[in-house]
């Protein structure tokens, strides 16, 4: 059995993980900016989030299309097409003389990360050896969980020294060198008999996002509205909608059988819970920072940093512990820290700092990292190897919408603070964090919990 790299494996993946990186580095990039971005067009915080919460929306919708475009098409076509889309609205973005301009580049940059996530651990799952599988998911994961922390460090750096415009300029040349290894190194072949695209579930499943996302944002300005509960309702009917037209005639979307296997079903509720956490964090903090603590974009932007260098280089060696001791260990370390994390923000939210936002963050990200590549590398390995595509595209789909969900629902809730609390902005707002930090902290004991089942339950397997 083959358990050594090929060169062109490595090279594939980099160019396609490179492509990942900055998409994902550029959802949230900006977040620092939603000051001078509100200020300079005249918007309100919670219409500032969509440059953030309607990308990884079309993220998400794209991602849905990905079991069935990587089985009918060469990986090798589509990274092409993603990297096109990066660079188109990447120059959008660029020259936006206004907030609807700048939207819809974000929008067609998010159709670039939509494809080229699934694309890289669809290389991953199908060209890397079972028993570098952990390591390689890890390293993947490292991309994932890397990018959106750095992406407001980055962003704050550009928007403190020069305009914020020059934070899409400097990724442009990086969009080439993608391009190029792409061309060259990846590969690919496509399955003899795919089930035809069903048009009908794709449409159903994006009007369900987006109502689900539309309907969560509504809290910012009515809070629990009866508008907000009516929506919700829509999402939820449109999801089980899809769900009906997907399994039903000969066309199909998604694979959604691997939800058949109970620890699937654990990893991707794992997944989701894990990637709010993530992406809703880095949105808050920078925020919080700017808002309550008088920090500028850059100080805001840099308190992720620590936290990030440290989870990216625990990525890999969460996946390799997988390898070695199987993935109950690693995600019972970040299950711990997760919780730990969150207790400290709403413990000493009084005296919080620059530093201590900082050290906290690092906690939290820890725990994340030590979790977030083994949910998927273990529901892989807990299906066939046919279905690892269905699970690269679902899982992917499913955390991008939890980003999404996160970014709406934690700012939203700041925004309600924001414009209906009382006292200075300052002091709204620190209103609003600490909402946000309880939900937090419900949510890391929630995560730990379900580790907890999901791998009693696989060890009881393992036995009988």
């Amino acid at each position: 059995m083959q358990t050594k790299l090929q060169p062109r494996t490595w090279g594939a993946i980099f160019s396609v993980a490179l492509l990942s990186l900055l998409g994902i580095m550029t959802e949230t990039s900006m977040n620092v900016t939603y000051p001078e971005l509100s200020r300079l067009f005249h918007i309100s915080l919670d219409t500032t989030q969509w440059i953030t919460t309607a990308y990884l929306l079309m993220v998400t919708i794209m991602m849905g299309t990905t079991a069935y475009l990587l089985k009918r098409y060469q990986p090798q076509r589509l990274q092409f097409i993603a990297v096109i889309a990066f660079m188109v609205g990447d120059v959008l973005c660029a020259v936006a003389p206004s907030f609807g301009l700048l939207l819809l580049g974000r929008l067609v940059q998010a159709t670039a990360t939509g494809l080229a996530t699934p694309i890289l651990f669809h290389i991953i799952f199908t060209q890397v050896p079972r028993a570098k599988l952990g390591m390689m998911t890890g390293l993947a994961g490292m991309i994932i969980s890397l990018a959106p922390a750095l992406g407001p460090t980055y962003g704050g750096w550009i928007s403190s020294t020069m305009s914020w415009r020059m934070i899409f300029w400097f990724l442009l040349p990086f969009g080439l060198v993608s391009l190029v290894g792409g061309q060259i190194f990846i590969r690919g072949q496509v399955a003899e008999h795919v089930k035809p695209f069903s048009l009908t579930s794709f449409i159903a499943l994006a009007l369900a996002m987006t109502t689900w996302i539309f309907a969560l944002s509504v809290i910012g300005k009515q809070g629990l509205s009866l508008k907000f509960w009516g929506l919700l309702v829509v999402a939820l009917v449109l999801f089980g909608l899809f769900v009906w037209l997907n399994q039903r005639g000969d066309a199909q979307l998604v694979n959604l059988a691997i939800f058949q296997h109970r620890a699937v079903v654990w990893d991707a509720l794992s997944y989701f819970g894990l990637q709010f956490l993530n992406i809703g964090i880095s949105v808050v903090i920078p925020v919080y920072a700017q808002y309550v603590l008088g920090a500028n974009a850059l100080v805001a932007g840099a308190i992720l940093l620590p936290g990030t260098l440290v989870g990216a280089a625990i990525s890999p060696i969460a996946g390799h512990l997988a390898d070695q001791h199987g993935f109950a260990l690693p995600v019972g370390i970040g299950s711990g820290l997760l919780v730990a994390g969150a207790g400290l923000f709403l413990a000493f939210q009084s005296h919080l700092s620059a530093g201590l936002l900082a050290g906290f963050f690092l906690v939290l990200r820890s725990g994340f990292n030590f979790s977030f590549s083994n949910a998927i590398s273990n529901a892989t390995t807990n299906v066939p190897i046919s279905d690892a595509t269905d699970i690269s595209s679902v899982f992917n789909m499913v955390q991008q919408l939890a980003g999404a969900t996160g970014v709406v629902f934690l700012t939203s809730l700041m925004a309600i603070f924001q414009n209906r609390g009382q006292g200075s902005l300052a002091a709204r707002t620190y209103q609003g964090g600490h909402v946000d930090f309880w939900i937090m902290m419900v949510l890391a004991i929630l995560l730990a919990v379900i580790a907890l089942l999901n791998y009693s339950q696989q060890r009881k397997v393992v036995k009988a």
